[in-house]
């Protein structure tokens, strides 16, 4: 925000103690107009390798968190989101989606092995 004042992007005023303040429509404007930028540069590569397209299922909002089940043949991916992100994507029923999944833990588990054993 400090760059986006001194550019002269960002209107901002000060408090009697020195404190930025920033008009909160002024600011969506400015981020509107960083993500209407961004638009016309698609994505050409990532590090995520597990990407799923498929369609969306479900799409439930509450107030604050949404859920998003795309089916992308035999999987069922599950997303939680803010209802902000589900908002801004105009995520609805039948639309086409990509899941993209990048994890930093995979847990392993060992079912009881028959005969009632567990892990030795």
């Amino acid at each position: 925000m400090r760059r986006w004042e001194a550019q002269g992007t960002l209107s901002v005023t000060r408090s009697a103690g020195g404190q930025r303040l920033i008009d909160v429509t002024e600011l969506s404007r400015r981020l509107a107009d960083r993500r209407q930028a961004r638009s016309d540069r698609p994505v050409v590569a990532q590090s995520a390798r597990n990407r799923f397209t498929g369609i969306v299922t479900r799409v439930d909002r509450d107030g604050v968190a949404a859920v998003v089940e795309v089916v992308s043949g035999p999987h069922r991916l599950v997303s939680m989101m803010t209802a902000e992100a589900a908002e801004e994507l105009d995520l609805q029923v039948g639309d086409e989606a990509i899941c993209v999944v990048k994890a930093t833990n995979v847990v392993v588990e060992v079912p009881a092995r028959s005969g009632g054993q567990g892990v030795r």
